[in-house]
């Protein structure tokens, strides 16, 4: 199956949206390799020095340790905080926290891939000799495979402990965890490009042939993608599902997991680089002209920053929300105040910030949604408004967005209040207060909070109450374009509605008001309004990207169709 490409060709990226972030330190560092973050947010990479080093979140130094060449390799982290670094003196070294050597093991070749952690602590290397190697926690080896060409795709182990790479002779490897091959599938050229998994367990990579490959875990085609240009960047899946790679077309294509293109976004520039999703489905990917790309959830440009200087390595984010990039050169760049990764199977170059290379287990995404939940839901002071700008155009693939706003702080509750046939207008309050009785939102707060299932429509957001209101113990009849009855055993509440899609909106401040009702509008990682009503809890999920308004081709009055 091929995936079919948008309609019309895409234009060209749109004028930002915000303001450019500030670069809040920049420091010569010397970087040559990609940058890990260890568990406590120190940062480890390998210098032009020929060292391995470690600093800590705002780049002073801990401690450094001599290796026997360079290395472009991420180093990994392991949640012990233990370093595996690997340079092209053929040797992969493991450093204890402090930076002492616990064991080095030459191997055969140059290791240009970034080694894979597996959840028992053993390593999954690839040299550019052409072999991979499993070697346990003490460095010993486990098993070697032949593969007869260099590697320098970074292997990465799924959920089941298959291991996945590609190498120079234009074909993808499935191994068992005992190094056994389970298959192989030739693509149509080079594959430098590293895996992505997504949560089923299906594999991604790009090719120099110019195509992105979506591959089922038995090694069939499910779809392919063709660029314009060769892909060698390695993809990265997000949180909602897309296949996200840039092309040396100068282009960066969000694909569904069935092969339909989501959106396409042009960076102008050959892209090299993995991307990495954001909490707020923000994608960042920079390219090799040194331009930083902030990607809407549309495939929107939000901001643009220029360095001036070839990145050809992805972004890295800690869980503190800091944007961590190398340009030619080495120097290190941190941008702060912005949201940690998403929380999903690969959402960044080899899963983690940490480089670990291993699809993460239910509890360490959990762990990782817990750790990143302060930065997912504090205000976005970064991020201002640019002046004067029009909003931005989305791809063919996507609705248009009408705007972008920062993320507020988390769970505004809405209060309930007595029972009214119609919700009153409050007067404008600040994005963080709670909400007044009648739950209708000010223009300030409209811009904050928008809807995605939910819909919002002259400062009130509406909720669709189809099949959940009888999961709320409600009964909604008498349904015109405009009016409708909530039946409450022998209350009946008159209520203004929209009909959307032939489905109705009802306010929700005519349900906040129910007696009973509990509202709650929950602003952290997954946003929602929650109604609990007669024992039962419906959530309606929201989206504080970009405000989706009820409106569209009116049919004849009141009524509204999209």
């Amino acid at each position: 199956m091929h995936a079919q490409p948008v309609s019309t060709p895409p234009a060209a990226a749109p004028a930002p949206t915000f303001v450019a972030p500030n670069v809040d330190w920049r420091k010569d560092l010397r970087v040559i390799s990609g940058v890990s973050v260890a568990p406590n947010g120190d940062l480890v990479f390998v210098g032009a020095d020929a060292r391995i080093h470690r600093t800590d979140a705002a780049g002073n130094e801990k401690w450094n340790f001599a290796a026997g060449d360079l290395g472009r390799a991420y180093p990994v982290v392991t949640p012990q905080g233990t370093v595996l670094a690997a340079t092209y003196d053929d040797t992969l070294y493991a450093l204890d926290p402090a930076g002492k050597l616990l064991w080095k093991t030459k191997l055969d070749g140059d290791i240009f891939a970034t080694p894979a952690l597996r959840a028992d602590g053993s390593v999954i290397v690839a040299t550019a000799g052409g072999t991979v190697h499993a070697l346990d926690a003490g460095g010993k080896t486990l098993w070697t495979f032949k593969v007869g060409a260099p590697v320098f795709s970074s292997p990465a182990v799924a959920a089941d402990g298959t291991i996945y790479f590609g190498a120079q002779n234009s074909r993808v490897y499935a191994l068992t965890p005992s190094g056994e091959q389970k298959w192989t599938f030739t693509a149509g050229s080079l594959v430098f490009s590293s895996p992505a998994l997504d949560a089923a367990g299906n594999v991604y990579f790009g090719s120099s042939d110019r195509k992105l490959y979506a591959l089922d875990p038995a090694g069939q085609v499910r779809w392919t993608r063709t660029t314009g240009l060769f892909v060698n960047a390695s993809p990265i899946v997000t949180s909602n599902g897309l296949v996200v790679v840039g092309s040396y077309d100068g282009k960066v294509y969000a694909v569904n997991t069935t092969g339909e293109d989501g959106w396409i976004y042009t960076a102008g520039a050959p892209v090299a680089a993995p991307a990495a999703e954001l909490s707020d489905g923000t994608v960042i990917v920079p390219d090799l002209s040194g331009t930083v790309h902030a990607i809407g959830k549309a495939g929107q440009a939000l901001w643009t920053l220029s360095t001036g200087r070839k990145i050809d390595l992805g972004v890295t984010v800690s869980d503190a929300g800091t944007l961590y990039f190398a340009t030619e050169g080495g120097s290190l760049n941190a941008v702060r105040g912005q949201r940690p990764l998403a929380v999903g199977p690969w959402t960044t170059f080899h899963a983690l910030p940490s480089a670990t290379g291993r699809a993460p287990s239910p509890p360490e995404l959990a762990a990782a949604a817990q750790a990143r939940k302060a930065a997912a839901g504090a205000p976005l002071t970064a991020l201002k408004p640019a002046p004067g700008r029009p909003a931005p155009t989305s791809s063919p693939a996507q609705p248009a967005p009408t705007a972008q706003v920062p993320r507020p702080a988390p769970t505004v509750p809405v209060q309930p209040a007595a029972p009214a046939p119609a919700p009153a207008q409050p007067t404008a309050a600040p994005p963080t207060a709670a909400l007044p009785p009648a739950s209708t939102l000010s223009s300030q707060q409209q811009a904050i909070v928008a809807a995605r299932i939910a819909r919002a429509e002259n400062g009130q957001v509406y909720l669709p109450l189809g099949e959940a209101s009888g999961a709320l113990g409600l009964t909604l009849g008498g349904v015109t374009p405009l009016t409708a009855t909530l039946q409450l055993g022998t209350v009946a509440l008159p209520v203004t509605v929209r009909v959307f899609n032939g489905v109705p909106f009802v306010p929700l401040a005519a349900l906040a008001a129910l007696p009973g009702t509990v509202a709650r509008l929950d602003l952290t990682s997954a946003p929602a309004v929650a109604l609990t009503r007669a024992g039962q809890t419906v959530n309606f999920p929201i989206s504080l990207q970009q405000l989706v308004p009820l409106q569209g081709r009116p049919e004849y009055p009141g009524v509204l169709n999209r």
